[in-house]
Formats: structure tokens, sequence, C-alpha cells
């Protein structure tokens, strides 16, 4: 649905994008992430044909972005980070204007837009000022307006920026409502943990640079040097600790609040001797679990903090 080979676009001597090689299939959820000015808009734009890249080409459903411009556009939606509404009109007046714009005539404009609504659980604003909604509110109905012409692909720019807690939830279950609809969605963000539950695929953007590009559990293996374990026991801790540290599979033990954090080798992936060797020892398990890498784990593991 989605192929770049070497994009790359340039402000002077500024890189925004440098040589991105990318290539998403149907029903990816690509994740975006890096910070304010690594590139993530302009690569979306580029791949919505509102900005001609300097070097490298990219296809959208098998199409030329610089042949087929008109076409992408038709099967492309795109939802910047920030967008202006209309004063003055209701908010399903405003999904129509938008609806005609799109070329949706006759009785079955109404009824697109009434879905549209009913998909982002707007239904209830149909009839309010559009430039009177909160701010989640309003990223709603912006997702409902890119959603009008059934769009193959969608580029969604930091959909989750500016929201309250509450907002962002809202937002982060209307993606997973995408992706069961097997949509090619691309969504960038620096707030790593709205991504972590919604996305298949996850990129990593530097000054630029694709610096990671991979499923999720791949990127998450790339992330973890070696397994740590957090471990407590109802009592002993200490001689808990100094057992587990004389296990040949342990690099290194640290206590603290009440918890082991034991580190494994590097090659060490089979840990169950160690329960069992607690265990045996008449040591009272109350916690032994794997520590998680999270998206945020990840990105602070596999990037250097490199802006432009």
């Amino acid at each position: 649905m989605i192929e770049t080979n070497q994009l790359t676009k340039r402000y002077g001597d500024l890189i925004a994008v440098n040589n991105i090689n990318l290539k998403l299939v149907e029903g990816d959820v690509f994740g975006f992430i890096g910070p304010n000015g690594s590139g993530k808009t302009t690569t979306m734009r580029m791949l919505a044909t509102l900005l001609s890249p300097d070097y490298g080409e990219a296809y959208v459903c098998g199409m030329s972005i610089y042949t087929h411009p008109q076409e992408i556009r038709r099967l492309v939606g795109f939802m910047p980070d920030f967008f202006g509404v209309y004063d003055d009109m209701t908010v399903i007046e405003y999904l129509e204007f938008f609806a005609a714009a799109y070329r949706i005539n006759g009785p079955g404009r109404r009824k697109v837009c009434e879905e549209k609504l009913e998909l982002v659980d707007m239904a209830f604003k149909r009839d309010a000022m559009v430039n009177q909604l909160s701010r989640g509110q309003t990223q709603r109905i912006g997702l409902a307006r890119v959603l009008l012409h059934e769009p193959q692909v969608l580029l969604l720019d930091e959909p989750a920026s500016g929201l309250d807690p509450r907002a962002r939830i809202e937002i982060r279950n209307l993606l997973k409502k995408l992706g069961e609809m097997k949509k090619t969605v691309i969504v960038s963000s620096h707030i790593l943990p709205e991504l972590a539950d919604v996305c298949t695929r996850v990129g990593m953007i530097e000054k630029g640079h694709l610096i990671i590009d991979g499923y999720v559990d791949e990127v998450m293996r790339k992330a973890r040097r070696s397994i740590l374990l957090l471990i407590r026991v109802k009592d002993r801790l200490d001689a808990a600790a100094a057992l587990i540290e004389q296990h040949p599979g342990v690099k290194s033990v640290e206590t603290k609040n009440g918890t082991v954090f034991a580190t494994l080798n590097t090659e060490v992936l089979d840990y169950s001797e160690l329960p069992t060797l607690l265990l045996e020892n008449g040591f009272k398990l109350t916690l032994f679990r794997e520590e998680e890498v999270n998206l945020e784990t990840a990105f602070m593991e596999l990037t250097k903090g490199l802006v432009q």
C-alpha cells in the first residue's frame, strides 16, 4: 500500500528527510515515532502529495506520487496536527461541505456523514457549532472528515497532541477501530504510550533518518540487551539476593525497596531454574516476573536524542 525508496527532502542545507525506505501493506498500523523536528510531518506530507521530494520515490496504492497525485489524493485521508474549522457551521454541515468536495452527492451524502459521526462517537454533537467543540471533539470530527471518502490509506499527524487524558484514550480507541477496518494507517506521535496498544509496526525517526522499522515485538527484542527479573520473597531478602547472585546465568543483582533486581547474562533466555532454586532453599516467592520493555524504553535504548 505504501512504499518509499530513498525518499529525501531538503530545505537549504537542512536535510529534513534523509533516504527513507519504508514498505507497509494493507492493514498495517504504523507508529511513526520521533521528537518534534525529526521529519515525521515532512514524510507524511510527501506521501499525501502535498510536498515534492528532492530525491527518491514513493508509491501509494501502487501509484507514484510524481505521476498520479490526484488519484492518490482520492485514496488517502490526511489529518494534520492542527487544522482550522469554519465558523457558523454545525458539525453535520461541516461534514456535508467536505463530502460535497469529495463529490459525494445526492441523498447518500447525509447518510455517509451520519455514519462517520457514529464511528467517531460524535453523533450527539451533530447540531453543535464546530467552533465551539473541545480540542478532543475537534480531533474526532477531523477523523470523521478524512474518512468520508472511504480512503484506503490514513495519514494522521499527531492526532493526540494537546488532548487531555480522557480524549487521548478516546482517540486511541478510534485508532484501534481503524486497524480492525483493515485501513493502512501511519500515525505519528512523540507520546509513546499512545501507540503501544494500537500499532502493529513502529518506525523511529531521528534527524531525518529512519533508524528503526519493524513489527512491535521485533523492536522490543532489539531494545532489550538482557533480561531483568524482579523478585520478592516473604522474608530474608538479602539471603535470597545472595543465592540468586551465585547462579551462573545471573550477571548482577541489586536490592531496592524490598525487591531483588537480577540482570541475566545477555545470552540467557531461560530462567526457569531460578524460582525452583529459591523454593528448594525455603524462600516463599511473592513476586517473580520479567521487566517489560515498552516503547519508551525501546526509544531511549535505540535512539541517541539527536534533533535537527
